[in-house]
């Protein structure tokens, strides 16, 4: 709940009566303006230049939140923002009149007002509308953050985004661009002629992924239902079903913890391609993300916490097995069991859950040595079968599967596979994680009947992908934690 400032309240309850008082409609239902703020700057320049002093003729009338008040005897300057961007207003009581003029002592900071008049530019140049006649629109009963210098804050700029995006261009300006990421991504997907479907959020069985999911009642079946962890299962029935090119962007829950990379709520694309395999999937991963950037920034050459990237396709290529080796000293390769490899990993300073396995082991290293030394763009390939239980086997290498993770900025932002068609083995492999479950392995994989009878009818050789938009937002727009692009982070209630 947050918290109202009394006395600034109080004040603005007074001024609205007096407003009351003159006839005035504090939230009139509709206001019609003919331009926005920046249309109307650019048609006056498109027809007076930019020189101080150009007076236009044409009238217009604009609305926006008043972000500035400045008064000055028989003047007053505001400047309103709309959503496109600000102009200033001048009003003056020679033009408005007692009454009219009078009426602006009871309007403040965050009111929307409407205008109406010609634009000019003051000596200084700045756009302006001479105004002819004014108009509350809505009322603000708060006064906005910190006088519009921005809120430092950080649990208020997330539990109020709606503060952070009136006080914070910079922080309007990354969820537009993450709009333009989403959209670009789409576009991208279309003209390869992937098909963009939708599947259950809420599943009788949580699959797809390593996670723990959230679980929720559906009253109508009398069944407890889950939040689906990934949307993989339901695409693969998909190319199952004959349509060959699948995408879907969308939620995902999963019930974990949070860090600056982590929101148990986060949006991903998933992809699934027949007739490829994850070569050419790498192939899309770099161009696609080499194209988003280009029309989102104009640029495949970003900044990320101080360094440059270069998202320029082709990214570098490396196993697994030698970006561990390298970073941390182990091949995972040469310990044949899941105790050996413990010790080598304990060895190395690194703590494990008596219930992790082999798979589980090699993450860790992953994660801990190598993941914050990937800076620039860099696909690791070719995992432990135990790691990847969806993945289909390298043939010439019964241990690894063909699978990559995409890194940039030191933090995964991308997973794809070689997607296992062979029914048998699937279901072995969903055994073997049924028995890790059961030795404490909470976020080990439940086996699918359904999913495993699609897969008996056929599946041809497919490519799959997993993306991280809220990651690959992050590289993007240059904001370290992923609260700064999620509109509404999860935030511990205040009681």
């Amino acid at each position: 709940m947050a918290e109202r400032n009394e006395e600034f309240y109080q004040q603005r309850i007074l001024k609205a009566q007096h407003l009351q008082q003159r006839g005035v409609e504090l939230y009139p239902a509709r206001f019609a303006r003919t331009h926005t703020t920046v249309q109307a700057i650019q048609e006056f320049v498109s027809k007076h230049g930019d020189a101080p002093g150009e007076h236009g003729e044409d009238v217009v009338t604009l609305a926006g939140r008043v972000t500035a008040h400045r008064t000055m005897g028989r003047a007053t300057f505001m400047d309103l923002r709309d959503g496109f961007g600000k102009v200033q207003a001048y009003f003056r009581k020679d033009t408005l009149g007692e009454d009219g003029y009078e009426m602006l002592n009871d309007l403040d900071l965050g009111d929307f007002v409407g205008v109406t008049g010609p634009l000019f530019r003051t000596r200084t140049g700045e756009p302006t509308v001479e105004v002819k006649g004014f108009t509350l629109v809505s009322k603000s009963m708060q006064p906005p953050p910190e006088k519009w210098h921005g809120l430092t804050d950080v649990e208020t700029r997330y539990r109020h985004r709606y503060l952070d995006l009136m006080s914070s261009e910079e922080v309007r300006q990354t969820f537009v661009a993450r709009s333009k990421v989403v959209t670009a991504m789409r576009r991208y997907l279309d003209d390869m002629g992937f098909l963009e479907v939708e599947t259950p959020i809420l599943q009788p069985q949580a699959g797809g992924a390593a996670a723990r999911p959230f679980i929720t009642h559906y009253n109508a079946m009398g069944q407890d239902f889950y939040l689906r962890i990934a949307t993989e299962l339901h695409l693969k029935r998909l190319v199952v079903g004959g349509f060959e090119r699948v995408y879907e962007i969308g939620r995902i829950f999963r019930n974990e913890g949070l860090s600056h990379k982590h929101n148990p709520e986060f949006t991903t694309l998933e992809s699934y391609q027949a007739y490829a395999d994850y070569s050419d999937i790498m192939i899309v991963v770099e161009n696609m993300v080499a194209h988003i950037a280009q029309e989102v920034l104009g640029a495949i050459q970003i900044e990320f916490k101080g360094q440059t990237l270069d998202l320029t396709p082709p990214w570098r290529r490396m196993t697994l097995r030698q970006a561990i080796m390298e970073h941390a000293g182990i091949d995972f390769l040469a310990h044949e069991s899941t105790a050996a490899l413990r010790s080598a990993v304990e060895a190395k300073g690194v703590g494990v859950a008596p219930s992790a396995g082999f798979g589980k082991l090699v993450d860790e290293l992953l994660s801990t040595f190598v993941e914050p030394n990937l800076i620039q763009p860099t696909f690791l390939i070719d995992y432990p079968v135990e790691l990847s239980p969806l993945a289909k086997r390298k043939p010439d290498n019964s241990r690894l599967v063909e699978r990559f993770e995409a890194f940039a900025g030191g933090m995964e932002i991308a997973n794809a596979f070689s997607e296992l068609n062979d029914p048998v083995e699937q279901r072995a492999r969903f055994t073997h994680q049924a028995q890790l479950r059961a030795e404490g392995d909470d976020e080990a994989e439940l086996p699918d009947e359904d999913f495993l009878f699609a897969l008996e009818h056929g599946m041809p050789p497919t490519g799959g992908l997993g993306m991280g938009i809220d990651r690959l937002v992050m590289l993007l727009t240059d904001n370290p934690s992923i609260r700064e692009v999620i509109l509404f982070p999860h935030l511990r209630r205040k009681e």
